[in-house]
């Protein structure tokens, strides 16, 4: 497992990065696009106190991502909830307890922040992914559904 691993928030200069992580696989590669669509994306991202876009830098290298998004709701007593969107590790690092780390991390944030619940979504095709996050004790307890626009 690395020990080198800086998590920080992602900057302008990272998103190109970000874009190749997320368009390396089957999946991603058919639907991320060239880079020049993400700027007006990444600006909103960085002006949201309740987004934060992640790098796990190794060495300079974004080495992971991922989307930590802070959701209040009435729901649960009023509980705050953290949306984890997003994950991705670089193929170099893949198998190496990276992306452990970094949902350790994003739940260590929640945490922090007094949220009641970390959930996220995978794509069904990513049956690796799920069981990843099964081995994290995330449990399937709710059909998610998407509508795309």
């Amino acid at each position: 497992m690395p020990t080198d691993v800086i998590f920080r928030s992602a900057t302008r200069d990272d998103v190109p990065a970000i874009v190749a992580l997320l368009a390396d696989d089957a999946i991603g590669a058919g639907r991320e696009g060239d880079v020049d669509a993400y700027w007006a994306a990444f600006a909103d991202i960085e002006a949201d106190p309740r987004n934060h876009l992640i790098v796990a830098d190794i060495d300079g290298e974004v080495a992971g991502t991922l989307q930590l998004t802070f959701i209040p709701g009435l729901s649960r007593m009023g509980t705050e909830r953290a949306q984890i969107e997003a994950v991705r590790v670089g193929g170099a690092h893949r198998g190496q307890g990276l992306g452990h780390r970094m949902i350790e991390w994003a739940i260590g944030e929640a945490r922090r922040r007094g949220c009641g619940l970390v959930q996220l979504t995978s794509d069904k095709r990513r049956t690796d992914a799920i069981r990843f996050y099964e081995s994290l004790g995330f449990a399937a307890t709710h059909e998610g559904m998407k509508l795309p626009l």
